[in-house]
């Protein structure tokens, strides 16, 4: 930041240095909103919402706002800065990518597993309906039949 002041001035600049220090200072502490942690980071949405959800990264609280033209207001998260930073600096984020990568495969893998088995069932289920004897003893009220002596 550079802060112009014509030679002739009396010195009335320096009540300015340090309102602009003192505002600088403030902003190091204002939370950081989700586009911006967004684009820190370079994540998606998606991932900001499973990570916040699952505890990785951890709000500093939320806002609610009126957008102009809107007629309902808005509440989202908000992130300290020191933690948006600490996840920066350690790459935080390539790990939780390689943690997402392998719970998904797990996952991908559990679900055509229980799908295979399902699938077997159905087959098997359709097998031995094809038996004559699974055919008949699917007829509800067979037994009542056979004991009228119908079927000598």
């Amino acid at each position: 930041m550079v802060l112009l002041v014509p030679e002739e001035s009396d010195g009335d600049w320096l009540d300015v240095i340090k309102v602009i220090a003192g505002t600088l200072r403030a902003i190091e502490d204002l939370p950081v909103i989700p586009r911006e942690v967004e684009d820190i980071l370079t994540i998606s949405a998606a991932e900001r919402h499973r990570w916040l959800k699952d505890g990785r990264l951890q709000s500093a609280g939320t806002r609610t706002v009126k957008l102009q033209g809107r007629a309902r207001k808005i509440t989202f998260h908000v992130f300290d800065p020191r933690q948006i930073e600490d996840v920066l600096d350690r790459d935080l984020v390539s790990v939780w990518r390689e943690k997402d990568a392998t719970t998904a495969s797990e996952n991908r893998r559990r679900a055509a597993g229980k799908a295979a088995l399902t699938r077997a069932r159905k087959r098997a289920a359709a097998f031995a309906m094809k038996t004559p004897e699974a055919r008949l003893s699917k007829l509800e009220g067979w037994d009542d039949f056979d004991l009228d002596g119908l079927l000598r």
